[in-house]
């Protein structure tokens, strides 16, 4: 989760004023915040995240020590392939994220053979993606989905509408998935060379080199 921190200070003399930080990842953001409290000169202390929801100091440390156990700071890479020549299509997800003081990665490519086109390629791949998020019991929480679909980025994001009938389907599967598991998405558009990942588990699927597993990123 990101959040700005809103500090309320005061001066010696009594002079206050408030001050707004850039973004922050929620844990460097509670230590500059509890940092800032030894000052003496914090009047009061905020965070406030994406959603434009308000937290006091107590509730965010609350809120991380919750998390620690389980998948957070989850970002998800996807990409989808549609071979025209043969109808088929492979997808491709790559997610990274925290759990117990540990950074991970899973990997995952699917094979299809029911998909018409490399936009839905595309949203089957993320579609894949939040399934693989469901399994590891990822929930009420902010997530980055990162692709370099303008589609699948701007459809989602309402920004272009959905004028195919199963564009928008899938996009509805999508926005449904995520209601269930109560996650709010920041959807972000990259270059397709910052993508390769998740192309290359795709590109595998076509192939029929399949691909699953998580493992530990050593720092």
């Amino acid at each position: 989760m990101y959040v700005t921190i809103e500090w309320f200070y005061k001066t010696p003399k009594g002079t206050e004023t408030v001050f707004h930080s850039a973004e922050l990842p929620a844990a460097q953001a509670l230590l500059l915040a509890e940092d800032m409290e030894r000052t003496g000169r914090v009047k009061s202390l905020h965070f406030i995240d994406r959603q434009e929801n308000d937290w006091s100091l107590k509730e965010l440390k609350a809120y991380l020590k919750e998390i620690e156990t389980e998948p957070h700071n989850i970002t998800v890479y996807f990409d989808g392939g549609f071979d025209i020549a043969t109808r088929q299509s492979g997808l491709g997800c790559a997610i990274y994220y925290e759990q117990n003081g540990k950074s991970y990665r899973l990997r995952k490519n699917a094979f299809s053979s029911e998909l018409q086109s490399n936009n839905e390629a595309e949203y089957a791949a993320l579609y894949l993606a939040l399934t693989e998020l469901e399994l590891l019991d990822v929930h009420h929480l902010p997530i980055c989905i990162t692709g370099d679909s303008q589609v699948v980025i701007n459809q989602l994001n309402g920004e272009w509408p959905a004028l195919e009938r199963n564009l928008a389907s899938w996009a509805d599967k999508i926005d449904a998935k995520l209601e269930a598991l109560h996650i709010q998405p920041d959807y972000k558009l990259i270059a397709r060379q910052e993508n390769k990942e998740a192309d290359k588990l795709a590109t595998q699927a076509l192939k029929g080199i399949a691909i699953t597993g998580a493992s530990e990123l050593l720092k």
